[in-house]
C-alpha cells in the first residue's frame, strides 16, 4: 500500500505542478524527492504521534544501514557499480556529514530524546541541501542525479486530466496515511507479542520494507545497464532519511533513543557510511567481491541484532 500510494502521490502531484507551470527541476527537487521518501517519512511521523518513537529511530538507522550494505551489495554482485560519476563525491560528503550531525544531536544531551530543536536543525539540513542542489542545477551542473530528478517528473503513465491528477494525489495521501498506520500498529503488536522493543522491529522488518523501493530501483537500473544510478539513489535516500524523516519526526514529538542503539547500531551506520565514502573518494568501483562483503556484512549485522534482542527477551 505504501509503495503504490507513494507512486500515485508523486505522479498526481508532479502532473498537477506541471499543469500549473512549475519547472521540472523544482518538481524533481521537491515533489519527487519527498514523494520517494514518503514511506519512511509517514511511518516515522506516525510512530512518534502514536507513542512508538523507538520505531522511528530504528527505521531510519536500519534503513540507512540496509541501503548501503543490502541495496548496494546485491546489485554489485551482478554488475560493478561505478563511483566516479559526477556529483557522487559531493553527495557522499553530505551523507557522511548528515550521519555525524545525527549522532552528535543524539548525544546532546546524553540519554535524552530528540526533541523539537533537534528536529528543526535536521530539517533545516534538507532545506539547505535542496537549495544547494537547485543552485548547482541552475549553474549548469552535470550531476546525473539532478537530470534523473527532472526526468522522473515526466513518468510514463502520468495522468493527463485534472480530475485524474487530483484523484491520484488524494488516493496517494490517503494510502500513505493508511499504510503507515497499519505498519506502526502491527509493528507495535509484533514487538509486544515477541517481547522485543519497537526499535528491534524498526531496525529489521520495517527498515527492510521501507528500503525495498530503493532496492527495486537499483536492481532495475543495473539490469538495464545504468548501474551509475545505484550510488546516487542510496546517497540521496540516506540524506533524506536523516535530515527530512528524522527531522520531521523530531519536530512532531520527542523521539526516544534506546541505549542499545547508541552502543551498537549508530556506529554500524557510521562505519557503513565511512566505508562507502572511502570507495567514492578512491573512485573505485564496487565490484563483485565488494558486493559479497557488503551483503555478508548485512547478514552478520542482522544476526547480531537478532541475537542481542533475543538474549534480552525471555519469551524468545
Amino acid at each position: 500500500m505504501l509503495l503504490v500510494a507513494g507512486d500515485l502521490l508523486v505522479r498526481g502531484a508532479a502532473a498537477l505542478a506541471h499543469k500549473w507551470g512549475v519547472p521540472s527541476l523544482i518538481v524533481g527537487l521537491t515533489i519527487v524527492a519527498f514523494g520517494t521518501s514518503a514511506p519512511e517519512l509517514i511511518v516515522s511521523v506516525q510512530a512518534v504521534l502514536t507513542g512508538a518513537s523507538e520505531l522511528a529511530i530504528g527505521n531510519v538507522i536500519g534503513s540507512n544501514i540496509a541501503n548501503i550494505l543490502l541495496v548496494l551489495g546485491i546489485p554489485a554482485i551482478i554488475m560493478a557499480l561505478p563511483t566516479n560519476v559526477a556529483g557522487v563525491g559531493r553527495n557522499a560528503g553530505v551523507g557522511l556529514f548528515a550521519t555525524v550531525v545525527l549522532i552528535a544531536l543524539i548525544f546532546i544531551p546524553i540519554n535524552g530524546p530528540l526533541v523539537r530543536w533537534h528536529g528543526i536543525i535536521l530539517f533545516s539540513g534538507i532545506i539547505l541541501y535542496l537549495i544547494w542542489m537547485f543552485g548547482l542545477a541552475k549553474s549548469g551542473s552535470k550531476d546525473p542525479a539532478l537530470a534523473e530528478m527532472a526526468d522522473m517528473t515526466d513518468m510514463e503513465g502520468s495522468p493527463k486530466s485534472y480530475g485524474v491528477m487530483i484523484l491520484f494525489t488524494v488516493l496517494g495521501i490517503g494510502g500513505l496515511a493508511l499504510g503507515g498506520d497499519m505498519i506502526v500498529k502491527n509493528a507495535t503488536v509484533l514487538a509486544a507479542g515477541f517481547g522485543v522493543s519497537e526499535a528491534f522491529i524498526g531496525l529489521t522488518i520495517v527498515a527492510i520494507g521501507t528500503s525495498l523501493p530503493e532496492l527495486a530501483t537499483v536492481l532495475v537500473a543495473t539490469y538495464r545497464g545504468h548501474s551509475e544510478v545505484a550510488i546516487g539513489n542510496v546517497l540521496g535516500s540516506n540524506i533524506f532519511n536523516i535530515f527530512a524523516v528524522m527531522g520531521a519526526a523530531s519536530i512532531v514529538g520527542p523521539v526516544s533513543i534506546p541505549s542499545e542503539l547508541m552502543v551498537f547500531d549508530l556506529w554500524v551506520m557510521l562505519a557503513a557510511t565511512v566505508a562507502l565514502t572511502i570507495f567514492v573518494l578512491r573512485r573505485a568501483p564496487i565490484g563483485r567481491k565488494a558486493g559479497i562483503v557488503l551483503l555478508a556484512a548485512y547478514v552478520l549485522y542482522m544476526a547480531a541484532v537478532a541475537s542481542r534482542f533475543v538474549a534480552a527477551s525471555p519469551s524468545l
